[in-house]
């Protein structure tokens, strides 16, 4: 059963690729929202959350835990990564933000501490990953460290819509973690930006590429990412309302001025708002946050689980290295070709909002040409 929700997640992650990159996601925004579909994905993606911190180190502890093959371990890693870039895809719509309803303050939790895990690369060099089995290491700090990346995306999203936001969601990014000074650690030690052998490299697009000294001084679409976050956060007036600007807090915020050069703020000209702002704040004094009586909300996903299972995360790692972890040779093939057909060619054109048309005349096409793969015709 869960192979078959995780097989819909993949599909719908293309689906909305596809229908994105052709400009019509309308449709699918429409359904995720009407079927109240967006808390079911958080509540998923905090579930495999806490199956990688407390069922997975457990398991793998366990002495009777040799698998025939690390797919199907590899198959639940996978799921957070799909689960969130399918967020990534259709946060960028308000009406998708706003259907989160309660479940944007788990959201933001969950973006929080990937956004800390990132901020503990920069600083250790190395990412914190609870992965024993030696051939999923690689795999699984590569996996850790883009989910990461896309996390800070979302969060992104979600400020960009901090007027309808809930009064709690607010003041779970301002106070409670402080996303300010969160964003300023990561505009100072960049976690996506390292230099190897004297060669300045950095990730965009799923992988490292050294950066030629033309380009160095490039933003990139993650810089952009924080930029955009960090100017949410500190022009918006309810925000400058609810925000705490004490002397750590402003210390801080006022590093920010080293790093908007002219060449940064020609790249991005709303940059120069965020520059009078923080010159502003040099020289005066914020009147403290208003205090008013707010009966404010919390996050339930991640303690829910959490108070649920207490206690019962080893016989629960028991279970599934009997019933999901140990599959038989038949198990595994079934599993590889319903992968393969979920990754197949026809199955991606299927999903495709435009159907293909015929490279000679135009008209939609059934047939596709056997050797390239790549061209479609209507007849011989």
């Amino acid at each position: 059963r869960w192979l078959r929700q995780h097989e819909c997640v993949e599909k719908l992650n293309m689906h909305a690729i596809l229908s994105t990159s052709a400009g019509q996601e309308q449709l699918l925004t429409e359904l995720l929202v009407s079927y109240a579909k967006i808390p079911v994905l958080i509540g998923e993606l905090i579930s495999v959350e806490i199956w990688k911190h407390k069922i997975f180190p457990v398991l793998c502890r366990l002495e009777d835990f040799k698998p025939r093959s690390t797919f199907p371990i590899y198959v639940v890693l996978h799921h957070e990564a799909s689960i969130i870039n399918l967020l990534e895809t259709m946060f960028f719509y308000k009406e998708i933000c706003e259907s989160a309803d309660d479940s944007i303050l788990d959201l933001i939790d969950y973006c929080y501490r990937k956004l800390t895990l990132l901020t503990a690369r920069s600083t250790n060099g190395q990412a914190a990953v609870l992965v024993p089995p030696q051939e999923l290491q690689k795999q699984a700090e590569t996996m850790e460290f883009e989910i990461s990346l896309k996390a800070l995306s979302v969060l992104r999203f979600i400020t960009d819509q901090v007027e309808s936001l809930p009064v709690s969601a607010l003041t779970r990014m301002l106070n409670t973690h402080n996303l300010p000074c969160l964003l300023v650690e990561l505009v100072e030690h960049c976690p996506w930006s390292c230099r190897e052998a004297d060669k300045l490299k950095k990730f965009e697009n799923g992988a490292w590429h050294v950066v030629p000294p033309e380009d160095q001084v490039k933003m990139t679409k993650l810089d952009g990412q924080v930029w955009l976050a960090l100017l949410n956060l500190l022009l918006s007036p309810e925000c400058q309302r609810k925000y705490h600007f004490d002397g750590f807090n402003k210390s801080q915020l006022l590093k920010l001025r080293a790093f908007l050069t002219d060449v940064l703020i020609d790249q991005l000209p709303n940059l120069v708002e965020l520059q009078r702002f923080l010159s502003h704040l040099a020289v005066t004094e914020p009147a403290p946050p208003k205090k008013d009586l707010v009966l404010e909300q919390v996050p339930v996903i991640w303690d829910h689980i959490l108070k649920k299972n207490a206690g019962k995360w080893e016989a629960i790692a028991k279970h599934q290295v009997k019933h999901i972890f140990s599959p038989t040779e038949e198990e595994l093939k079934f599993q590889a070709r319903r992968w393969a057909q979920t990754y197949s060619l026809d199955m991606m054109e299927a999903l495709a909002p435009n159907k293909p048309r015929c490279g000679a005349c135009g008209t939609e096409a059934a047939k596709r040409c056997s050797r390239c793969r790549n061209e479609w015709y209507c007849t011989r």
